[in-house]
């Protein structure tokens, strides 16, 4: 138990190429699938739940008709409006566990890695390389991000009028689209599902991708036992055949 919370998930935290438990990592990505859940039910019903509601005892004829002679009346109405103080702070703690896991000793801060591997104690290790989860992680952060801002545009944007001296961003209005985090929450659902679930890891793969493409200037170690060069090889040699048969 002890080397247990020494070492947390890492398998040796002395290596030059840390490796981390995958199994610990998957249990961990099911207990922070819950924040993406909650900000999809908030986001569902503020965008389509919220509706006009019209108090029909102040309704005033204006003696007045649109053009199918209706008669037009002058109303009251009022929308519902949302308190975000614990959609932020939970964002907050999200964007707090993406970036504790990033890292050996930020790892100590986070209450889900210690439970993760509580968890995971009595199942066989699976080690896979940190370098392609913390670009998974960052990712999933810039998610966070995005959606801290939408629901805190007033602040996001007196930070920025402040910072430019001038006005750049209305304080009044959100500057963010709706749509931008309801599909970001859906993107974020389906990452951290995937990953729970499926043990399939998008931002691995996409940084897989950047490593042999040379945009990622890094070593990537789940790469390691993939030859690039054969797998050309055989690609160029089906070309080859395709166009000797045609």
């Amino acid at each position: 138990m002890l080397d247990m919370f020494k070492n947390l998930w890492f398998r040796d935290t002395n290596e030059q190429a840390i490796y981390i438990n995958e199994v610990a990592m998957r249990i961990r990505a099911g207990m922070l699938l819950l924040i993406p859940l909650y900000m999809g039910l908030t986001l569902y019903d503020v965008v389509y739940t919220s509706s006009w509601v019209v108090d029909g005892n102040t309704a005033v004829d204006t003696y007045d008709t649109n053009w199918d002679d209706q008669i037009i009346y002058q109303v009251e109405a009022v929308k519902r409006t949302y308190d975000y103080t614990v959609q932020t702070w939970l964002l907050f703690y999200g964007l707090f566990e993406m970036i504790a896991g990033m890292f050996v000793l930020t790892s100590r801060l986070s209450p889900t890695i210690y439970l993760a591997t509580f968890l995971a104690r009595n199942v066989p290790p699976v080690w896979k390389p940190l370098v392609p989860k913390r670009f998974a992680w960052t990712i999933g952060a810039s998610l966070i991000t995005v959606c801290l801002m939408f629901f805190n545009p007033d602040t996001v944007a007196g930070w920025i009028n402040s910072v430019a001296g001038q006005t750049l961003v209305s304080e009044t209005e959100n500057f963010i689209p709706y749509w931008v985090p309801v599909n970001l929450v859906w993107v974020c659902i389906a990452f951290m599902w995937l990953e729970a679930i499926l043990g399939f890891c998008v931002g691995c793969k996409v940084h897989s991708l950047l490593v042999w493409m040379g945009v990622i200037k890094e070593e990537c170690y789940e790469c390691n036992n993939i030859d690039w060069d054969e797998i050309a090889r055989k690609h160029k040699e089906k070309q080859v055949a395709e166009s000797s048969s045609s």
